[in-house]
């Protein structure tokens, strides 16, 4: 598993990851989500999609995280509750939540099937699971990241399970599952900072002379005007048996 407590990469988390528009909207329209629902948002990080649906509906939301400095992020987060734990061993009651949920999480998780049972475990009959992940076609098409950092395709598809994986997982968890949906964000990056500061974890696990490689492009090509970028994920559902 990435070792998010290792210095900065949790303070650098927090000033450069943001809501990405798609999932957050996915997550709106989830069946049942209301100001009276539970809500648990399994590897939560610094919070923000936690926080993002308290604000947006006055649902209850809990954030749980392996990762001691990420959870202390997540406490700065306004209308949440924050612990810190890993999705394999929840230590919250059966039944408890209507709404589970996990954003770019899943490939760090070390026993994926741990981790939908204990998620299927925590939700009331009926409740919601969603996965927000990427798929081999996501990865080896990412923009800017793959353009400017091509070694970071190998490095991703080697830890991201398939979508087939994760249904098939969930599927013998006992959840329903629904098909997948895909959601994207274009925008025009205007500031390196986010990359300068590997605020992206497989900016990590390439060679630094990739990196440093790619991100003088990156300068080069920023310097003549906006690069365009485009974020898009797998959003995978699964519901508990009534």
């Amino acid at each position: 598993m990435f070792d998010y407590d290792r210095a900065r990469i949790a303070q650098d988390y927090a000033q450069h990851r943001r809501v990405h528009p798609g999932v957050l909207e996915a997550l709106l329209r989830a069946e049942g989500l209301c100001a009276s629902a539970r809500v648990l948002e399994i590897g939560c990080g610094s919070g923000n999609y936690a926080a993002a649906l308290s604000a947006a509906v006055g649902c209850r939301c809990i954030g749980v995280d392996p990762s001691i400095q990420m959870a202390r992020q997540a406490l700065a987060q306004p209308g949440i509750l924050v612990g810190a734990s890993a999705g394999e061993a929840l230590p919250l009651a059966p039944g408890s939540f209507d709404l589970a949920f996990s954003v770019d999480v899943i490939h760090h998780v070390r026993d994926r099937q741990a981790f939908y049972a204990e998620a299927a475990r925590v939700l009331r009959p009926g409740g919601l699971l969603c996965t927000a992940t990427d798929s081999e076609e996501i990865i080896r098409a990412r923009e800017p990241l793959t353009t400017y950092f091509p070694e970071t395709v190998a490095a991703d598809l080697a830890r991201y399970p398939t979508l087939a994986e994760l249904q098939a997982q969930m599927r013998a968890t006992g959840l329903e599952v629904a098909p997948e949906q895909q959601v994207e964000f274009a925008w025009a990056l205007r500031d390196l900072a986010p990359y300068r500061a590997r605020a992206y974890s497989v900016l990590h696990l390439i060679p630094e002379a990739a990196f440093t490689r790619g991100l003088a492009r990156m300068e080069r090509d920023l310097a003549r005007g906006p690069i365009q970028a485009v974020s898009r994920y797998c959003i995978l559902w699964g519901r508990n048996p009534p």
